[in-house]
C-alpha cells in the first residue's frame, strides 16, 4: 500500500490563488471589524427557500470565507441576536413564525432580506401559498438581491445593515 500512495503522489489540486474575490473578503472583514469593535450575532430564518441561499449563507464559515474569525456568529436563538437574515419567499405557514422570531430579536433589530425571493417573492410572488418578499410580514433594512447571491455579496449586505445602524 505504502508503494502504491508513493508511486501515484499528490492527486489533489493546488489551492486556488488569492484572486480579487478574496481580496473583496478580507477587506469587508476589515471593515466590519472596525465598524462593529464587537462581536455580531446572526439568527438565520429559512421562511420558505430552495436552500440554494442557505448554501450559500453556509460558505460564508467555511475557511475562505471564515466569518466566525472576525466576530461574527450565527446563534440558534432570535433572543441573542443582533440581525436576523431570512431567506427565501415567506409561505404562509412561516408568516407567524417569522413575526415571532422579529419581535423575540432584542433592539435595536437589523433585518436583512437574502436573495431574489427574500427581496421581492421571486418566481413565487405573492399567491395562496406565499406572503411574498420579506418586507411583507416585517421591516427590512437591507436587501441581498441574486438567485442565489455569493458568499461576498451576502457578506457585502451584513456590512451595510451594521453601516447603516
Amino acid at each position: 500500500m505504502l508503494r502504491r500512495i508513493l508511486r501515484t503522489g499528490i492527486v489533489s489540486e493546488p489551492p486556488p490563488e488569492a484572486g480579487a474575490e478574496a481580496r473583496e473578503v478580507a477587506r469587508l472583514n476589515r471593515e466590519i471589524l472596525r465598524i462593529l469593535g464587537r462581536a455580531l450575532t446572526i439568527r438565520q430564518v429559512d421562511a420558505g427557500s430552495c436552500n440554494g441561499c442557505e448554501l450559500e449563507i453556509h460558505a460564508l464559515n467555511n475557511p475562505y470565507t471564515n466569518l466566525e474569525g472576525y466576530g461574527i456568529k450565527f446563534v440558534a436563538s432570535p433572543r441573542h441576536a443582533d440581525m436576523l437574515l431570512v431567506t427565501g419567499p415567506v409561505t404562509k405557514n412561516m408568516e407567524h413564525a417569522l413575526k415571532v422570531a422579529y419581535d423575540c430579536t432584542p433592539d435595536p433589530k437589523l433585518v436583512v432580506a437574502v436573495g431574489d425571493c427574500g427581496c421581492t417573492g421571486g418566481v413565487f410572488g405573492e399567491s395562496y401559498a406565499s406572503c411574498g418578499a420579506v418586507e411583507n410580514v416585517i421591516p427590512v433594512d437591507v436587501r441581498v438581491p441574486g438567485c442565489p447571491p455569493t458568499p461576498v455579496a451576502l457578506l457585502a449586505g451584513i456590512l451595510a445593515a451594521v453601516r447603516r445602524d
